[in-house]
């Protein structure tokens, strides 16, 4: 077996992909098939917590020309974080992987609150951790919020999962001749204005010193593929 390229990772799933093939809502054999591929990447080793978005459900930024303010759209929107993290946790835990969610808003009834100690604790413990909630605090992405917490608990990298396997030159949908880079600075990250992460994620990323490794979602154990150096993706590191 090869071995990890880290001790701890903070994985970034996007909401989106939680819908599968539908508009909205969570598509449960993606979801069921996204535990697996987290059980057996946190099989090899590798302490890992998770940040997951909420755009299959509800996108705050979306609703504040309809006569919602941004503050409360936001907020909506991280507690659509929330019910995706349960349905996570609930996946993993019928696979036999124990998690445990962690949510920035008190709701004791739902999920304990996030602290650095909690979550150093069940990492501790073998658990993978769901980060639900974002960072609390409208106006800041859930993309934020994985390196942010990345920070707060020591993770060594923050691996983004995208649909596609790393970062282009432009988008590779539309653009046949688009170039994929093997390795970015943050630097040039944030310069290039490449729309796989928003900015204040970057400038984060790069004042902390944290590597941020943009790969595929799509195929079966690249999560795993990706911690043991021979998956396909982009690193974007200082």
């Amino acid at each position: 077996m090869d071995r990890p390229a880290y001790r701890r990772v903070v994985v970034k799933l996007s909401g989106e992909y939680l819908a599968g093939s539908q508009p909205f809502g969570i598509d449960q054999p993606t979801i069921d098939r996204i535990a697996g591929d987290l059980a057996e990447a946190r099989a090899l080793g590798v302490e890992i917590a998770v940040v997951v978005g909420g755009g299959n459900i509800f996108r705050g930024v979306e609703v504040s020309s309809r006569g919602v303010s941004r503050p409360t759209g936001d907020t909506m929107g991280m507690l659509a974080t929330v019910m995706n993290c349960l349905a996570l946790e609930a996946a993993l835990e019928r696979r036999g992987q124990s998690a445990r969610a962690l949510s920035s808003f008190v709701m004791p009834e739902v999920c304990e609150l996030f602290t650095r100690r909690a979550a150093h604790k069940y990492l501790a413990e073998d658990r993978i951790v769901l980060l639900a909630g974002g960072t609390g605090n409208p106006y800041f992405t859930t993309d934020t919020t994985a390196v942010l917490r990345a920070a707060e608990i020591g993770a060594q990298a923050v691996l983004k999962a995208t649909n596609v396997d790393g970062v282009y030159s432009s988008d590779p949908k539309k653009d046949p001749s688009a170039k994929r880079f093997e390795r970015l600075s943050h630097s040039q990250a944030l310069e290039g204005g490449y729309k796989v992460m928003d900015a204040t994620a970057f400038a984060l990323a790069r004042e902390t010193a944290l590597p941020i490794i943009v790969f595929s979602i799509a195929e079966p154990g690249s999560i795993g593929a990706i911690l043991k150096g021979t998956g396909r993706g982009t690193i974007v590191a200082s």
